[in-house]
């Protein structure tokens, strides 16, 4: 604030506007790169929905598909959201403790995710069901892979987020950071969701 005097008129005080807070433009440019993402995993369900009976005379979902197993893999996902949530409250609280453990919670939760699927794609490669099999094998590896890939680095974002807490704990930025992992691990939810339903179980009822 500081005062400013012209001629013939009293002393004033000018206030400078009050700039963007940091995080309101951390925030947006993160919303921006979400919805970058979901048109990446749109053509990909795109894709997938154009190729997905092109068999090419091999086996298609109801030969390679285990059903039991994707569901124990998706409570993985949804577990590690919530666990999630249950992180963030504890920041809200400013429990740094909290925070960290449920943190862990949820990377093993998703570290479980991304096991189970690399022994899903292991066994359908041994079983000559690869990617290069046929066009339906290849849109389904490529829409789970990527979506795979995405969790993967959610996991190596977590760790470092939780050394960051660990060392500097729950200050704004840590804070602001947390919130965009949040956001990101819960949008990978909401697409798992859609993978499961129109891969898996549409894929069995074909």
């Amino acid at each position: 604030m500081s005062a400013v005097t012209l001629p013939g008129r009293d002393v004033f005080h000018l206030t400078e506007e009050p700039h963007h807070a940091e995080g309101s433009s951390t925030m947006l440019g993160f919303w921006i790169y979400l919805m970058s993402d979901c048109l990446i995993f749109a053509m990909l369900f795109a894709t997938y929905g154009v190729l997905g009976t092109s068999y090419a005379g091999g086996p298609g979902p109801k030969q390679l598909f285990e059903l039991p197993l994707v569901a124990v893999n998706t409570s993985m996902l949804l577990f590690s959201s919530i666990t999630y949530g249950f992180a963030m409250l504890a920041m809200t609280d400013g429990k740094k403790g909290g925070t960290l453990g449920w943190l862990a919670i949820t990377g093993l939760f998703g570290a479980a995710f991304i096991g189970i699927e690399l022994y899903e794609f292991s066994h359908l490669i041994a079983d000559g069901a690869g990617p290069g099999r046929s066009a339906f094998l290849s849109s389904f590896f490529t829409l789970v892979g990527t979506h795979g890939l995405h969790v993967t680095c959610g996991l190596l974002w977590l760790v470092v987020l939780m050394v960051q807490v660990q060392l500097k704990g729950l200050i704004p930025a840590n804070r602001r950071r947390l919130m965009c992992l949040s956001l990101f691990w819960h949008f990978l939810d909401v697409i798992w969701i859609g993978v499961f339903t129109f891969v898996y179980l549409m894929g069995m009822l074909r």
